[in-house]
């Protein structure tokens, strides 16, 4: 039987991952009445901190820090909160199949390159002067809402955007050469756009992960090159592309965020789930929560998967068929096979044994574009790579907090995987045989990397989805593909944050600028309902 609470709110969010809380902590601190709903007995949804092995704590699902936005950092005093990020000492380790190693960042990228190919040396400054030309403008454009285009493509719209508005000024000073390289970034490859710039493998191999991460295709598919982008606009610490570590874990920069929201008036409630946006009159006017209690609110902001809210929180009668259309059509599998692994002890790489810094870096086991085609093209015929692409940190080198005294904990991020697996097998009848191959994977660059696992915590595409709502394991909320971005994420009419009937809003990473921890949706959707005074 279903009790109506008395209360209306100004804004009822669904989920309480990043977005949900930052949507929640600037409405709040405009003096809106908020509540933020989260289905999990956790608050944080994705980038959550988890004791997984008796004494071992790792960040569940997201687990590193790059694009969080400085102005959220600062805007919700994270750091008064508790937030601490520290950085990796590298960034990025490869060891590779023939002895050899390339190691990433800390001023040692060009020498480093300069083993394989003096050629690729020289232009490696070049190369990074201009993708962060191309980076400074995502930044920009992240926390403001594209332009909503309401009818025929965006990208063919793109040219006269350009000259119009904020997208104008922020773009005038690239050049038409400059402009044209923006524009082939959203649509070629990753493997055609580094091809342009480098001959060696590994070199290609370092910048095409980031192509591919999360986004189940070979580097040689179209639209890669943005994905590449996407993930190189961030900055820790107030240094532009570098990674960080949120001491803690991911867990830590939620937590802030939760203790911001509250401070500023937001009610938090855990073990909450939505089943239902309530529609009178044509609007949004609050949800039915899976206990039966109806909840009333001016406005409704949904922090989930789009496809999530539109297929299965609504009465079909109750949405608008286009887009109902697109929700069928949206592309949802990031390919990701997530793991969390306790050890005795630290590995040590055959290339380059011991302890050092490279153990702080991102360790990514893809020594070329070809070995990451060949991973993705395996996993459609069979459901999983054979020869999987893994990129493992080991963030107890950075933060003693999360293991016991001498022990250590590695996330490994482990491509490509099928989000659904063919012939109508489920992930649940093989997610302990892929886990044994990630870890053998490994192996076989650390021996005794296997021997010393005490302890593991699988999550497949099927329960990243059970657990996380992440539909098809998809980190995005729906793929980087160039029919699902800016404008036309998550469709077109729906750019500016506002869902398909009035009342309704969307602040998740289903909207631009897409996935990963940044707070940009959040902040975005919280700017757009503040103007229409949160309706």
């Amino acid at each position: 039987m279903s009790q109506t609470s008395s209360k209306q709110w100004d804004a009822i969010l669904i989920g309480g991952g990043h977005n949900g809380l930052v949507c929640a902590g600037y409405l709040a601190k405009a003096g809106k009445r908020v509540l933020v709903l989260e289905r999990r007995g956790v608050i944080g949804g994705a980038a959550v901190t988890e004791e997984f092995h008796p004494g071992f704590r790792n960040s569940v699902a997201s687990y590193t820090v790059s694009l969080l936005q400085p102005r959220v950092i600062a805007d919700l005093e994270l750091e008064r909160h508790g937030l601490r990020v520290v950085p990796r000492r590298l960034n990025n380790f490869l060891p590779l199949p023939n002895g050899q190693y390339l190691l990433a960042g800390g001023g040692r990228t060009q020498a480093e390159v300069a083993k394989f190919s003096q050629r690729d040396a020289e232009r490696l400054p070049e190369y990074e002067r201009r993708l962060e030309v191309f980076a400074d403008v995502l930044r920009a454009l992240a926390l403001q809402a594209p332009p909503n285009v309401t009818d025929g493509g965006w990208l063919r719209a793109l040219p006269q955007l350009w000259k119009a508005g904020k997208l104008g000024r922020q773009l005038q000073p690239l050049d038409a050469g400059l402009k044209q390289e923006l524009l082939d970034l959203f649509t070629i490859s990753a493997a055609d756009y580094l091809d342009r710039w480098f001959e060696s493998a590994p070199i290609k191999a370092l910048f095409g992960f980031d192509g591919i991460v999360g986004n189940y295709a070979s580097p040689y598919s179209p639209g890669t090159a943005y994905v590449l982008l996407h993930h190189v606009f961030g900055e820790s610490n107030g240094v532009k592309g570098a990674w960080g570590h949120a001491i803690g874990g991911m867990g830590a920069i939620t937590q802030a965020m939760a203790r911001a929201a509250m401070e500023a008036g937001v009610e938090i409630r855990t073990d909450a789930a939505v089943n239902k946006v309530l529609v009178e009159r044509g609007r949004a006017a609050g949800v039915v929560t899976a206990n039966g209690e109806v909840l009333r609110a001016k406005a409704v902001v949904a922090n989930v998967n789009p496809k999530l809210l539109y297929e299965r929180m609504f009465d079909p009668s109750d949405v608008p068929v286009a887009t109902l259309e697109r929700m069928r059509n949206w592309r949802c599998g990031s390919g990701t096979f997530r793991m969390n692994v306790a050890l005795s002890r630290l590995p040590d790489f055959t290339v380059l044994p011991g302890q050092g810094d490279h153990l702080t870096a991102g360790i990514i086991i893809a020594p070329s574009l070809d070995y990451m085609d060949r991973a993705y093209l395996d996993a459609r015929q069979h459901g999983w790579s054979r020869e999987p692409v893994v990129e493992m940190l080991i963030p107890s080198t950075l933060d003693d907090s999360l293991a016991p005294a001498g022990r250590h904990v590695a996330s490994l991020f482990c491509q490509h995987v099928a989000p659904q697996l063919p012939d109508g097998r489920s992930w649940d009848d093989h997610r302990e045989e892929v886990a044994d191959l990630m870890i053998a994977t490994v192996d076989t660059h650390a021996p005794g990397f296997a021997a010393s696992v005490l302890g593991r915590q699988i999550m497949s595409p099927l329960d990243l989805e059970r657990t996380f709502g992440l539909i098809g394991g998809d980190i995005f909320h729906g793929a980087l593909s160039l029919n699902q971005l800016f404008s036309a994420r998550p469709m077109v009419g729906q750019a500016n944050y506002h869902g398909a009937i009035p009342g309704l809003y969307l602040c998740g990473a289903g909207t631009h600028p897409g996935g990963g921890v940044t707070g940009a949706p959040g902040f975005n959707a919280a700017m757009e309902m503040l103007k229409n005074n949160g309706r």
